[in-house]
């Protein structure tokens, strides 16, 4: 990691930046959960299934759930999850492309189906105020903008 400081830097929180969508999907979880633990719990009397299909299924969502910071270095880009950091050089993506919730680096020249894999999302804040700086410094850094 730089040990000099970041060059942009910001914090994602989608659960308490968007509260509509948050009430709608925490309402959604409920739901599924009630139907899960009927069918699991009442009718097959397997609760290990409940709780298994359960934590992997909010597992997949807890991006969503956290806050995550953004931090673009030099030489790298680190992103600090919950317990997890990820850390990747420029070097490592060979295009980017902007979405409706912010840039997907792409480790190929060109989009492919497997970005959400290989590649690394970034995603924009409520206010989206680091849109401008972020571009002009993957103009910089990557400069295949697609």
């Amino acid at each position: 990691m730089s040990d000099n400081e970041p060059k942009l830097k910001w914090v994602s929180y989608p659960f308490k930046d968007y509260p509509v969508s948050s009430i709608l999907l925490v309402a959604f979880l409920i739901v599924i959960s009630l139907i899960l633990w009927k069918i699991t719990v009442i009718n097959w009397q397997m609760p290990l299934f409940f709780y298994l299909g359960m934590g992997l299924f909010l597992l997949s969502l807890i991006t969503y759930f956290i806050p995550t910071t953004y931090e673009l270095y030099e030489g790298n880009i680190l992103v600090h999850y919950w317990l997890i950091k990820a850390e990747r050089p420029y070097s490592h993506f060979g295009c980017y492309y902007t979405d409706k919730k912010g840039i997907m680096l792409s480790t190929f020249k060109m989009p492919r189906k497997l970005d959400p894999f290989r590649g690394l999302s970034l995603r924009f804040s409520k206010t989206r105020i680091e849109k401008e700086e972020l571009m002009k410094i993957l103009d910089e850094k990557i400069g295949n903008r697609v």
